[in-house]
């Protein structure tokens, strides 16, 4: 089974005799992508571990969820099917749609980073049929890449960020009556990502963290956990990544330079990170950007 096939709604379309996958691919940091053609078919989707948006790019006008035949789709239309949501689809006709996956962790690290909020505070708004169309445009652009080019999916790779930062700007809310439970206070969370921004370039240890707050290293990993939406080593890593790929789309930096900057002990410690998450090293990302 490959990764992608471990993705509940990518493995229900393609399980599907009707549907056919026209490409894939698999763009580091927690998402994927995929697009596909489908004509005359039934699709269900219970309960997926990872958020799905959707672009319809042709057709799509005899698609609509089960019992709600009044409203259909059509190209350009956006769809938004958060983990865990219920979704049961009819397909009358033809239709091309784009899928891109995201996982829960990198979308916990949006809510930290983008919207100053815990993840657990929100929630991803379950949306069809959505007229959007700056984000319908960079779906076209996605798929108009060759995702089988290494340059290429790296730059989609980069879309795929713009995707995702723009549907936590537009289609993220508050869950309701929801009440929190043991984590961090907002304060410590704010300093904790301030103070990680700041030090991104310097070895910081769990210890270091946990003494911000005053707590032991056990009870500060797990409070870390509920209130970031995954482990302090993990989170640290995203933001040094994340860094390194604003470094490398900036400018002409040393790759040593880059490394450092970025808490990474060495340059060659650094491309291994970077292209375990990303899917190439440091050098074919800048050069996939033209820098």
């Amino acid at each position: 089974m490959t990764a992608l096939d471990q993705l509940q709604v990518f493995k229900s379309m393609n399980a599907s005799p009707h549907a056919r996958l026209e490409t894939s691919a698999l763009l580091g940091e927690g998402m994927a992508a995929a697009l596909w053609s489908n004509r005359h078919d039934a699709r269900d989707y219970e309960a997926p571990s990872h958020h799905t948006l959707s672009c319809y790019i042709a057709d799509g006008t005899g698609t609509f969820r089960r019992g709600q035949p009044d409203r259909k789709g059509a190209p350009d239309k956006l769809c938004v099917m958060p983990a865990g949501c219920v979704s049961n689809w009819i397909v009358n006709g033809s239709i091309r749609l784009a899928h891109l996956y995201i996982s829960e962790e990198q979308f916990a690290l949006g809510c930290v980073t983008l919207l100053d909020r815990e993840p657990r505070e929100l929630q991803l708004r379950e949306a069809d049929f959505v007229e959007d169309a700056q984000q319908a445009r960079r779906f076209r652009q996605l798929i108009a890449m060759n995702w089988e080019e290494p340059g290429e999916r790296l730059l989609t790779s980069s879309l795929a960020h713009e995707i995702l930062s723009h549907a936590l700007l537009s289609q993220v809310g508050l869950r309701e009556g929801l009440r929190l439970k043991g984590g961090l206070a907002a304060h410590q969370r704010r300093h904790l990502a301030d103070y990680i921004e700041g030090h991104l370039d310097e070895s910081i240890g769990l210890g270091e963290l946990a003494a911000l707050c005053s707590l032991s290293e056990y009870h500060f990993a797990r409070m870390f956990r509920e209130s970031f939406g995954l482990p302090p080593h993990q989170y640290l890593l995203a933001r040094r990544l994340a860094k390194a790929r604003e470094l490398l789309a900036a400018g002409d930096l040393p790759l040593g330079e880059v490394a450092l900057r970025c808490g990474f002990a060495s340059a060659s410690h650094f491309s291994n990170r970077f292209r375990q998450a990303v899917g190439a090293t440091p050098g074919a990302y800048r050069m996939a950007l033209g820098r």
